[in-house]
């Protein structure tokens, strides 16, 4: 399987696990991954980080959208100048494309889903996550001949990344 998307309950460490593969592993990497913006230990929003160290904010509470999570105001043009980009740019250079994460906030943006759809379909190695809730697009690709999901909890998540290091092994 070229596709390789975990999922499990929030805060179970599905981004601490994407961040392990992609030190541990000698592909040209791409993508972006999403990170916790925290005020006095509370949590305000959520940035986006590219592979390449571009960063953008994909929601706060203190931003104003129609785009809505929860507290959160997701910013639509950010997150698509900094995550849709990282991808982009990840199906021109990278042999592994990652994408953390497949959820609600990412998927107001169609731009997003046309690139995810695009990386799933190319030749390139995609490790991403995907939420557990149900979605038309996310149970599409779910239902994927090229996805391998890999559910995490409390049991296995600290040989999540091995596994995963060990099916990339095999892609290459």
């Amino acid at each position: 399987m070229k596709n390789i998307l975990i999922t499990g309950k929030p805060g179970i460490g599905k981004t601490t696990i994407i961040k392990k593969v992609i030190s541990n592993i000698n592909l040209k990497t791409g993508g972006f991954y999403t990170e916790e913006i925290r005020e006095n230990r509370i949590r305000v929003g959520f940035k986006i980080k590219s592979i390449d160290g571009k960063e953008g904010i994909l929601a706060h509470k203190d931003y104003k959208s129609i785009y809505k999570v929860g507290k959160y105001g997701v910013n639509i043009n950010s997150f698509e100048s900094t995550g849709v980009k990282a991808i982009e740019k990840a199906l021109e250079e990278a042999e592994l494309i990652v994408v953390d994460e497949l959820g609600k906030m990412e998927l107001y943006s169609k731009k997003f889903q046309t690139s995810v759809i695009k990386a799933l379909d190319s030749d390139k190695i995609v490790l991403g996550v995907i939420q557990q809730r149900e979605n038309p697009f996310l149970d599409k690709i779910r239902k994927r001949n090229d996805v391998r999901l890999i559910f995490i909890n409390e049991k296995n998540r600290d040989e999540v990344h091995l596994i995963i290091l060990n099916l990339l092994k095999k892609s290459i």
